[in-house]
């Protein structure tokens, strides 16, 4: 299954500061980085989220329809991290709220206009 996704980011200390301070409450911290390229997971493992520079030098652009879904572990918890990655500098792409049955999310968009979904399931 996925062992991690890379969305692309223009500036990588800004994209750092912004996720290591976001992800925290999840147990969510740096687990390797090489100066362009920084990964984040928790001690339990699992699937990690990278930010990046692009390699090739050009700038970063989010695709539409992509996004990344992170699951919080519970509704409060989706909302807290939704409202601090809007304190953070995101732009807000759907409040935190029940969707269907089974699933309760929140959107955003990161500095670099990268989608992401906190959710949980259940």
């Amino acid at each position: 299954m996925i062992a991690y996704t890379t969305i692309g980011v223009a500036d990588i200390n800004r994209a750092k500061a912004f996720y290591q301070d976001l992800l925290k409450d999840m147990g969510g911290q740096i687990v390797m980085d090489i100066g362009r390229l920084v990964a984040f997971g928790t001690p339990a493992g699992g699937a990690m989220l990278a930010i990046c520079t692009p390699y090739d030098g050009g700038a970063p652009s989010p695709g539409n329809g992509n996004m990344v879904s992170i699951a919080a572990g519970s509704k409060e918890l989706v909302d807290k991290l939704h409202a601090r990655a809007l304190a953070l500098g995101g732009s807000d792409e759907g409040a935190p709220g029940q969707r269907m049955d089974g699933f309760y999310g929140s959107y955003f968009r990161d500095p670099d206009g990268n989608k992401i979904c906190f959710c949980h399931l259940g």
